[in-house]
């Protein structure tokens, strides 16, 4: 496997990734869909050049080889807190979802935070997502009692089809 930054002309691809990813037809089977609890896209083009313009933020692509398919992807930017960092969309292709790239792509973020003096890690996970909540805490996230409001008025990441969710906040500490 190889990890590279994420550049603008990557966008196109990363949107149609991650929006696969989460909510295409291909995610349906697999257990990280969430197009049950929100309909329309999990990003957007015009959020995904936000991101990679901010300066805080990388989004790392996991390819077999550099020429390869984006098999995962993964945003990681930094807080407020100088050792504390947001990982966020972290996403791998549907149909390798049990090959074990989740635990590879996620190593390999905490490690690349690590090496910019991070000591934490912070995720936050819709609250009705309860397998993803129990793979988070198996590999060392834990619950930190704080909640953070879903934003039901920017449909850039999608259209909730309920109205009572919210994200759960994880942090690991790094060794």
């Amino acid at each position: 496997m190889i990890f590279v930054p994420a550049t603008y002309a990557d966008i196109d691809e990363l949107v149609t990734f991650v929006n696969n990813a989460y909510k295409g037809k291909s995610a349906e089977a697999g257990w990280a869909s969430e197009a049950k609890l929100i309909g329309g896209q999990r990003i957007d083009s015009t959020i995904l050049a936000e991101t990679v313009a901010n300066g805080k933020a990388t989004v790392l692509l996991m390819r077999d080889d550099h020429k390869a398919p984006l098999a995962g992807c993964v945003s990681l930017e930094t807080t407020d807190e100088p050792a504390v960092w947001y990982l966020s969309m972290l996403a791998i292709d549907p149909q390798r979802q049990a090959d074990g790239l989740g635990r590879t792509l996620l190593s390999y973020a905490e490690d690349y935070v690590k090496a910019r003096r991070a000591q934490k890690v912070r995720i936050t996970v819709i609250w009705l997502r309860h397998s993803l909540s129990e793979w988070y805490e198996r590999r060392g996230y834990r619950r930190t009692g704080k909640t953070e409001p879903f934003p039901y008025d920017d449909q850039r990441f999608g259209v909730p089809a309920r109205n009572d969710l919210y994200f759960e906040v994880f942090e690991k500490v790094l060794d």
